[in-house]
């Protein structure tokens, strides 16, 4: 199986993001899918992708076996398959999800950002996942790289390294000094208020997930 390109793997994120946030309008039709991959929030880097990019991301998905279609009502809909594909359990979908969504991050940062998608009880357990997405030798796996993330090496200054997904390659050089982010920065001396902020704008998102789900319901 060959790497993904970045528009693939933010069709592929957003698919098992809303498979755990918005369940009752999932699998997503078109629109709904353009829509979560072009958000503003929770979205690093944001992206503007067009119908159809989305689609030929999809169908390349589907040619890889990570995405399947169903026919709905009115409309196409659209999953992932990425558990069964990749033969990975959930917990490392949801952390491999959040990378693709909101590039490179901390194991603690990863735990609070993919709390939607799947708890973790602490930052070690979260930690025990990506080890093991981390040290995949198996040749027989269906993806290459074997390893699917790797830890990065700590920035000058920063007090945590930063894990990257490889499902699309290796991450750029620049990637390997540059530090996490303004906002962490920002409140890299106060770790708990950093991540009361993270949880605060997961919940935020959950909420607007919610209410696009809504409108999308009422057809508005």
């Amino acid at each position: 199986m060959r790497l993904l390109t970045p528009t693939e793997a933010r069709v592929l994120g957003v698919l098992i993001e809303k498979e755990r946030t918005v369940p009752d309008t999932y699998p997503l039709s078109l629109n709904a899918l353009v829509a979560g991959c072009n958000q503003k929030t929770s979205r690093d880097p944001v992206m503007t992708l067009t119908d159809a990019q989305v689609q030929d991301a999809l169908d390349e998905l589907r040619s890889l076996s990570l995405v399947t279609e169903s026919s709905g009502a009115k409309v196409m809909r659209f999953a992932h398959n990425t558990e069964r594909a990749l033969k990975l359990p959930s917990q490392s979908v949801a952390l491999l999800a959040t990378l693709m969504l909101r590039g490179p991050q901390t194991a603690a940062e990863l735990r609070i950002n993919s709390e939607r998608l799947h708890r973790f009880a602490d930052t070690g357990s979260a930690e025990v996942f990506l080890n093991e997405l981390a040290e995949r030798t198996d040749a027989a796996q269906p993806f290459a790289p074997q390893a699917l993330v790797r830890l990065l090496p700590k920035a000058p200054g920063a007090r945590e390294a930063r894990w990257v997904h490889l499902l699309c390659g290796e991450p750029e050089a620049s990637l390997a000094t540059a530090g996490s982010g303004t906002v962490a920065a920002a409140f890299s001396s106060d770790d708990e208020l950093r991540d009361q902020v993270r949880i605060l704008a997961a919940r935020v998102q959950a909420l607007e997930d919610e209410l696009a789900a809504l409108k999308q319901a009422l057809g508005t």
